[in-house]
């Protein structure tokens, strides 16, 4: 039965995390909102637990191994997106990260319209809203709690088999 659990909880996680994934690149790409640099390090997470979750389906061995990751992963990614949020609401200054790669060179009327063209997207600018609330806000909250359900079925891991 618990070997059940595990699997459910780790295809839920991958179903999610490729829903993520798919969800910020329809955003990017088809809906045209530019993502900040923040908002393209967000996804580094999901990847890793789309990897360590295939990994963890060709090897029973590293279930519970995988489960620590897991959550160390979406923790990270909590933090991350905690930071973003910092910034979005202005408690927190944008750092090298966000850097917009302002330059003090002097350019031409016409190179200075393709550099404005080129820049990134600022990290305090919220592009895109569901609810009323940034993307970054609600993955603050879906990061923890996926951090939380691993942890927890990490420590009960034992309890359970």
């Amino acid at each position: 039965m618990s070997q059940i659990k595990h699997k459910t909880l780790f295809n839920i996680i991958l179903l999610f995390s490729i829903f993520a994934l798919f969800a910020a690149y329809f955003i990017q790409y088809v809906l045209k909102h530019q993502p900040c640099n923040l908002c393209l390090i967000e996804r580094i997470p999901y990847i890793f637990s789309i990897i360590i979750i295939s990994v963890c389906f060709f090897s029973r061995k590293f279930e519970r191994i995988s489960l620590i990751f897991l959550s160390l992963v979406f923790f990270s990614s909590a933090l991350i997106a905690f930071y973003h949020f910092g910034i979005e609401q202005e408690f927190i200054k944008e750092s090298l990260v966000c850097d917009l790669g302002n330059k003090t060179e002097n350019l031409s009327k016409e190179a200075l319209l393709n550099e404005l063209k080129k820049m990134p997207i600022s990290c305090k600018d919220v592009t895109f809203k569901i609810f009323g609330l940034s993307l970054a806000t609600f993955n603050v909250f879906i990061s923890l709690i996926l951090s939380a359900i691993t942890m927890k079925i990490f420590l009960n891991y034992e309890k359970n088999k």
